[in-house]
C-alpha cells in the first residue's frame, strides 16, 4: 500500500464486520504464513487456518462463517468472501497509484491513427496507419499496434505487445507482456507432391469487453471472419489459441492450455493447466476440465472431466484406483491362462 488505512475504513469499503481494535493501521500486505506487523492477509483456504493463531498481520480478513478454535491476536474484518474483498482492496491501492499519461519520445503514431484522451503510449511503441486507441488506455513501451486496429477504454496493453492488423480489443482489457493477437492461424493445404500451400488468413481476432490475457499468450487470427474472445473471459500465461476458436463468456483457462483450430467454447467453463482440445469440437457452458486433460470430442455442459483422453472426473479417480496394480492384475490373469490351459489338457 502507499497510504495507511485503519481496519474501521477498511471494514467500511469492505462492508464488513471488525472483531479486534477497530482503530490499527496497515501499510501493506502479506501472506498468512508470514504475517507482518502494520499488515493486512486474508484467510479463504481451509489449508492455511493454522496460520490465524500465529500469523504477526495486524489485520486478517476472513469469511462470515469463520469459527475460532483459539485466541486469535490479530484484528478480524468479517466479510461475505475474504478472496474477493482482498480483491477489492488491491484494486482500490493499485487505482490510488500516480497514472502515466502523454506520449513518451522515441514512439512512432502515424499521422492517420487516432488517440483518445487521457492516453499513454510508452518509448519505442509503433502505432499504424489508421489505428485507434481508446481514452485512458495506456500502450507501455515496445508495443507494436498494427494497421486499423481499434483498441476501447480503459485498456492496458503491458510492454512488448503485438496486435497484428485489423483486430479489436474492447474496454477494460490487460494484456500483459509478450502476447501476440491476430498472427497466422496454422492453415496450410497438402499437394500432389507432399508439399504444403499456405492458405492466407483474411480474418481478425475480436476480444470483447473485461478480458484479461497473460504473458506469452497467442491468439490467431481467423482464416474468414474472426476469432473471438468474449466478455469477461481470463486467460493464464503460454496459452495458444488457434484460428477460428470461440470463447465464450467468463471462461476460464490455466497456463499452457492448446485450443485447436474452429473449437467452440462455451460460457463460464474452467480449464485446468495444460489442457489440449482437438479441433473442430464443442465445450458446452460451465464444463470443468482438469489439468493435463486430452479432448478429442464434444462436452456436455456441465460436464465435469478428466484424464487423456479424457472422461468424467469419478471414473478417472476409480480408474486411477486401478493403475498401479495393472501390473499385478496382468500376472494374475497370465497365470490364470495357464492353470485354464492345463485344465482343458487335463480334461481332453
Amino acid at each position: 500500500m502507499q497510504i495507511s488505512f485503519t481496519a474501521e475504513q477498511i471494514a467500511t469499503v469492505l462492508n464488513g464486520t471488525i472483531e479486534g481494535d477497530s482503530s490499527i493501521e496497515v501499510n501493506n500486505f502479506s501472506k498468512i504464513e508470514d504475517g507482518r506487523p502494520g499488515t493486512l492477509t486474508f484467510l479463504s483456504n481451509p489449508k492455511y487456518t493454522h496460520y490465524i493463531y500465529t500469523t504477526n498481520a495486524s489485520i486478517v480478513l476472513v469469511n462470515d462463517d469463520f469459527v475460532a478454535e483459539h485466541p486469535i491476536k490479530a484484528t478480524l474484518i468479517r466479510c461475505s468472501n475474504a478472496y474477493a474483498a482482498l480483491a477489492v482492496l488491491l484494486d482500490m491501492v493499485e487505482k490510488s497509484r500516480p497514472q502515466k499519461t502523454g506520449v513518451e519520445p522515441m514512439s512512432y503514431i502515424s499521422e492517420s491513427a487516432t488517440l483518445g484522451e487521457n492516453v499513454y503510449i510508452g518509448a519505442f511503441t509503433y502505432i499504424a496507419d489508421s489505428a485507434k486507441i481508446g481514452n485512458n488506455t495506456k500502450v507501455y513501451p515496445q508495443s507494436y499496434i498494427g494497421d486499423n486496429v481499434q483498441i476501447g477504454d480503459n485498456t492496458i496493453i503491458y510492454p512488448g505487445v503485438k496486435i497484428y492488423q485489423g483486430c479489436i480489443i474492447g474496454n477494460n482489457c490487460i494484456i500483459h507482456s509478450g502476447v501476440v493477437i491476430g498472427s497466422d492461424g496454422f492453415g496450410f493445404a497438402p499437394e500432389d507432391n507432399g508439399e504444403f500451400k499456405k492458405i492466407p488468413q483474411m480474418g481478425i481476432v475480436l476480444i470483447e469487453d473485461d478480458v484479461e490475457i497473460g504473458a506469452n499468450t497467442t491468439i490467431d487470427r481467423a482464416v474468414m471472419d474472426a476469432t473471438i474472445i468474449h466478455k469477461g473471459v481470463k486467460l493464464d500465461n503460454l496459452i495458444q489459441i488457434a484460428h477460428n476458436v470461440e470463447v465464450g463468456d467468463n471462461t476460464v483457462m490455466a497456463a499452457q492450455v492448446g485450443v485447436s483450430g474452429s473449437t467452440k467454447i462455451g460460457k463460464q467453463c474452467m480449464f485446468g493447466g495444460q489442457v489440449g482440445l482437438g479441433g473442430h469440437i464443442t465445450i458446452g457452458d460451465n464444463a470443468n476440465i482438469g489439468a493435463q486433460s486430452g479432448i478429442i470430442s464434444n462436452i456436455e455442459p456441465g460436464a465435469k472431466i478428466l484424464g487423456s483422453p479424457a472422461i468424467p472426473v469419478r471414473d478417472f479417480f476409480k480408474s486411477s484406483v486401478v493403475f498401479p496394480k495393472l501390473p499385478e492384475i496382468y500376472k494374475q490373469i497370465a497365470q490364470l491362462q495357464k492353470e485354464i490351459e492345463a485344465l482343458k489338457s487335463n480334461k481332453n
